[in-house]
């Protein structure tokens, strides 16, 4: 077993303690964003780095971060801490926070992790008792402020990461309110796995001669991942994916569908048939998605079922197989999707069941990445029908309209619906808008 004088490149220039903590976690060379990234940090410069969850980021900057920290030997005051790390989603701050704890464990370094969802006295606590380093989302992070539980003067180090998910979550107001109580001297690193025109001007107002960092994201569709399509019809899609799980070699699997209740549905259906799965979605708690994401790590359960922006920041090795049990309606999210196998090297599989009006959304796929995906004719569920569909048949149903309604009072004196579909008083059948379904 390599130990900690073993580590390659930047690594070498880690204190042992941190190195210590790095070899034990089981890496010893740089990715490329760590090799490029860390020795700028360590010398305090600024950064703007262009990466994706999964290139290694985290590392990249909560290593310098630990090394700074440790090296300075202050002990952080009650309610103010000095690094601050800001994450769009609870899952990806949870993530941040697991890896300070792992890569800090030798260090006298400290840490919390805070977070909506959940009651906020053990996290006000913490942050009283005095922490370096604050891991938190906008939301919660505004609220303890304006509370007065958290001073944010004494940060000395400023980490926005992910910030065109911030953006595309509607963040920006809340991200400035931070970034006028931040200190004006300050270290700042910004990460985006994009830089749009209005994630390059929010850069812009963050950092000062950075340091510029821009790895690209790779490319699992077509190098690792064993891409197969099963065509099925719509009401066979449990009986289908219930008969893939049952095949144990499906060691750890996440499955993706388009709606929460859909996801309820599949984890109803494997349980039923003795496979340990858990979802993970919007309408889930805190506690309950943190248990599910805990389970899925350790072993407990072996199928994960999200919706895709549930499963955002998510990051966890060794998934030995994607399977979409609805299609994607964005050809991107297909790519994303089967990206969470085939990580640091490995191989994976891709398996997605296509019915008859998801047959457009995988022509669209193909478009996009450019290849034919293999067809599984064998299985015993095949549906020549999905497989051939073609035109309407392609495409999921059309809107339906709502008829035209009023309330008025009843006999009773209770509100009365009238009208087309308000027959007898009772409410017409509720219908998702395609917007709505791809909510989650």
């Amino acid at each position: 077993m390599k130990k900690e004088n073993d580590l390659n490149g930047v690594f070498r220039s880690l204190l042992p303690e941190i190195g210590k903590a790095v070899s034990e976690a089981g890496y010893h060379t740089p990715s490329p964003i760590q090799e490029e990234s860390i020795p700028a940090l360590l010398d305090g410069q600024d950064l703007i780095g262009c990466a994706q969850t999964g290139t290694g980021k985290t590392a990249a900057f909560s290593l310098p971060i630990l090394q700074y920290l440790t090296r300075g030997k202050k002990r952080p005051a009650s309610k103010k801490p000095l690094a601050l790390i800001l994450a769009p989603t609870r899952e990806l701050a949870a993530q941040i926070g697991e890896s300070i704890a792992k890569y800090g464990k030798h260090t006298p370094i400290t840490h919390t992790v805070i977070f909506g969802g959940v009651g906020q006295n053990p996290q006000v606590k913490a942050i009283r008792r005095g922490v370096h380093v604050l891991v938190a989302t906008p939301g919660r992070l505004i609220d303890l402020m304006n509370q007065g539980h958290i001073d944010l003067s004494a940060v000395e180090i400023f980490v926005l990461d992910e910030a065109d998910r911030m953006l595309d979550m509607g963040f920006i107001h809340d991200i400035k309110k931070v970034i006028a109580k931040l200190p004006k001297k300050r270290q700042s690193l910004f990460f985006s796995a994009t830089m749009e025109p209005k994630v390059t001007q929010l850069a812009q107002t963050l950092v000062h001669n950075p340091k510029h960092v821009s790895i690209e994201p790779e490319k699992p569709a077509v190098d690792r991942i064993v891409q197969k399509i099963m065509f099925v019809d719509k009401k066979q899609k449990d009986e289908l994916i219930v008969s893939l799980l049952s095949n144990k070699k499906l060691d750890r699997v996440i499955v993706f569908t388009q709606m929460k209740h859909v996801a309820n549905k599949v984890v109803r259906k494997l349980e039923g048939a003795g496979i340990t799965a858990a979802a993970i979605h919007g309408n889930k708690s805190q506690t309950a998605r943190t248990k599910a994401l805990a389970d899925f790590k350790n072993g407990r359960v072996r199928v994960l079922v999200a919706t895709d922006i549930a499963a955002r920041g998510i990051d966890v090795d060794g998934i030995s197989h994607v399977i979409n049990y609805d299609m994607p309606v964005e050809p991107e999210t297909y790519v994303h999707r089967i990206g969470r196998t085939a990580r640091a090297g490995a191989e994976g599989d891709a398996i997605s069941l296509c019915c008859a009006p998801e047959r457009d959304y995988l022509r669209a796929i193909e478009r996009l990445i450019r290849i034919s995906i293999p067809v599984d004719l064998k299985h015993a569920l095949h549906s020549e029908k999905a497989m051939n569909a073609t035109g309407a048949d392609a495409k999921p149903g059309p809107k339906v309209r709502q008829p035209r309604q009023k309330v008025v009072a009843g006999a009773n004196g209770r509100a009365k619906i009238k009208g087309r579909g308000g027959k007898g008083g009772k409410r017409p059948p509720r219908i998702q808008s395609r917007r709505r379904a791809q909510s989650a």
